[in-house]
């Protein structure tokens, strides 16, 4: 398959570029940085490959949850880039991004996906390998959002977590977290690029116009007065 895909949903930007069995990747700083960034990383890629943006099966892309400047980014630049080369997009979540990256590093099949989600929460959801749902991936638990000390876990046995949640509120995490085997993963672009053969074959991709990022939340910050009740 010859695909791009891109993630700049956490504080990592992260691209890559298939061609048949080989993948040229490129990471950077996330954030705000990324909107500068992605595209020159991008046509890099593409020119490292060979290959032209009329050329590819898809653009594949972290749809969110994250960032909402990052998926703003990945949302625009996908649409942008697919509308000019007349290809179609692919969202992928973000958090199922993050178990598939567990699965690559670790081999683990039961994730439970957590993301910093800022302002004292976290996004999660949880995820089965090995099921026909979301190519091998089944959804044990939908995405949410919440606080770290609402976690659960959807079953009692063989469960990861995995994110990048664990540094910032790992001290908050139930008990029944803290003891689980953890794999510090973010959704990247390799992830992506491994999901996407199922997620296409099932009839995920959509035209340019659908590049839209999935919110879990319409709140960007937390006022003065939260910020200060959080520090007591």
């Amino acid at each position: 398959m010859k695909l791009l895909a891109f993630d700049t949903s956490t504080e990592q930007l992260s691209v890559a570029v298939q061609r048949d069995e080989r993948i040229w990747e490129h990471f950077g700083a996330g954030g705000p940085q990324s909107s500068a960034a992605l595209i020159p990383a991008a046509l890099d890629l593409l020119a490292q490959a060979g290959l032209a943006a009329e050329e590819l099966d898809a653009i594949v892309f972290g749809r969110g949850p994250g960032s909402f400047t990052g998926l703003r980014t990945a949302c625009s630049v996908a649409q942008g880039l697919a509308f000019g080369a007349g290809v179609q997009v692919l969202p992928v979540d973000t958090l199922l991004a993050v178990a598939e990256a567990a699965r690559m590093q670790s081999g683990a099949t039961q994730v439970l996906a957590l993301l910093d989600a800022r302002m004292g929460e976290v996004y999660s959801a949880a995820y089965t390998w090995g099921e026909a749902a979301f190519g091998e991936w089944s959804v044990s638990r939908a995405v949410g959002v919440g606080k770290p000390e609402d976690l659960r876990l959807p079953g009692s046995r063989g469960w990861v977590v995995a994110g990048n949640a664990q540094a910032t509120y790992g001290e908050r995490f139930p008990s029944e977290l803290s003891s689980l085997p953890y794999v510090e993963a973010l959704p990247s672009a390799a992830a992506l690029l491994s999901l996407a053969p199922a997620l296409l074959a099932g009839g995920g991709a959509v035209p340019a116009d659908q590049a839209l990022p999935l919110y879990i939340r319409d709140k960007v910050a937390q006022t003065t007065a939260e910020r200060a009740a959080l520090a007591r």
